[in-house]
């Protein structure tokens, strides 16, 4: 054992580098803590940022799919009043076309009422020719009585 007489200097040097290093490793295991605690606050940070994000989505997305229900609450309503136009626009057209028969049939009474009258006329004037003929018979058996 050649070296055991050297004094404690090397055991002590030794040891204060193991303290040294030790020192270095609690420093580096601080700051490991500290990037760590700082990368979970931002990593916390941007998960609640996310989730608003999310709920700002979801939001948007009821609110498109309201705007979406009331645009074909819209459409329909379009719809139904198209179908009422084109009812109404067949009635209006069954009515003008009812409206055109009733004054044809109309007229064709008038012009049979007419033909109607013209008949009358013309058999009244032979009624009052008969009466005529009748009262010069008569008038001519009168004065031959005389």
């Amino acid at each position: 054992m050649p070296n055991d007489h050297i004094p404690g200097e090397p055991h002590e040097h030794e040891a204060e580098d193991v303290r040294e290093k030790a020192e270095d490793g609690r420093e580096d295991a601080g700051a490991d803590r500290e990037f760590t605690e700082r990368h979970r606050v931002s990593a916390e940070s941007d998960r609640n940022e996310a989730e608003q994000f999310r709920r700002l989505a979801e939001e948007a997305r009821e609110v498109r799919d309201q705007h979406r229900q009331a645009l074909e609450t819209v459409r329909e309503e379009q719809e139904r009043l198209r179908q009422a136009g084109e009812t109404a626009r067949t009635a209006s057209e069954e009515a003008r076309a009812a409206a055109e028969d009733a004054r044809h049939a109309a007229m064709e009474a008038v012009h049979a009422t007419a033909e109607t009258l013209q008949a009358t006329l013309e058999q009244m004037k032979v009624v009052e020719e008969m009466r005529r003929t009748l009262r010069d018979i008569r008038d001519v058996n009168k004065l031959d009585v005389n």
